[in-house]
């Protein structure tokens, strides 16, 4: 899909962050992507320890099993979805990755993402760029018994399959950058796709958004934050 039929694309700046991994900025709503204390710190503390690892402990994705379901909301720069597939690989695990994104990132941008990418394994240069390249709304394997779909589709249009996914990557702007996606109606809507023994894990920690989670039906926890981070 084409980034043309994506009208109002925000410009964007790549940053570096503290622990030396990059991420984006978007002027016109002062708000960066991840943590300007550590994009991959905070990708991993969040959505890899607290969220992936305990699913694949409990043998989601394992051998004899289908593959583990997982839906992000913003793909963003796809960071979560490359730690996902490193940690996949791993425990030998297969994964369902869809990911809804509404302002896929201009090629150009992508370019210079990779440029300022740290990571300790270089072919994760090399998959950010295939991420991106991968068709829109097709299922791709971005590697062996990894499984991406991108979505281009804003989560309140989205017509979820129901009881489906294992787990929830919710990472989308803060609550007042993005209000209209941290309403209880879109946590019903999450709750719906939900399979069974489900996770949803976030970086945000706001009251309103508990409270609107329980609403919804889901049972909240409230973990540590990364270290120092900003959001």
């Amino acid at each position: 899909m084409k980034n043309e039929e994506f009208a109002d694309e925000p410009k964007v700046e790549v940053r570096r962050t503290a622990d030396g991994s990059a991420t984006l900025y978007v002027p016109a709503l002062d708000e960066h992507y991840h943590s300007r204390h550590g994009a991959r710190q905070e990708s991993e503390h969040v959505f890899i320890e607290a969220g992936l690892l305990p699913r694949l402990e409990a043998g989601l994705g394992g051998p004899c099993a289908r593959p583990l379901h997982l839906l992000e909301v913003g793909l963003g720069t796809g960071l979560n979805a490359l730690l996902t597939l490193a940690r996949a690989q791993t425990a030998g695990a297969a994964v369902a990755y869809d990911a809804l994104e509404t302002v896929p990132l201009p090629p150009e941008v992508v370019t210079e993402l990779a440029r300022k990418w740290t990571t300790d394994a270089p072919e994760s240069v090399a998959l950010l760029h295939q991420l991106h390249a991968a068709p829109w709304a097709e299922t791709f394997p971005l590697a062996p018994h990894f499984f991406l779909t991108k979505l281009p589709e804003a989560l309140e249009a989205a017509q979820l399959p129901a009881n489906y996914y294992d787990l929830v990557y919710f990472d989308a702007f803060a609550p007042e950058k993005q209000p209209e996606l941290w309403t209880e109606a879109i946590f019903i809507q999450l709750y719906a796709a939900a399979a069974p023994g489900a996770v949803l894990v976030s970086y945000c920690a706001q009251g309103q958004f508990r409270r609107n989670l329980r609403a919804a039906g889901w049972h909240t926890e409230k973990l540590p934050g990364p270290p120092a981070s900003a959001k």
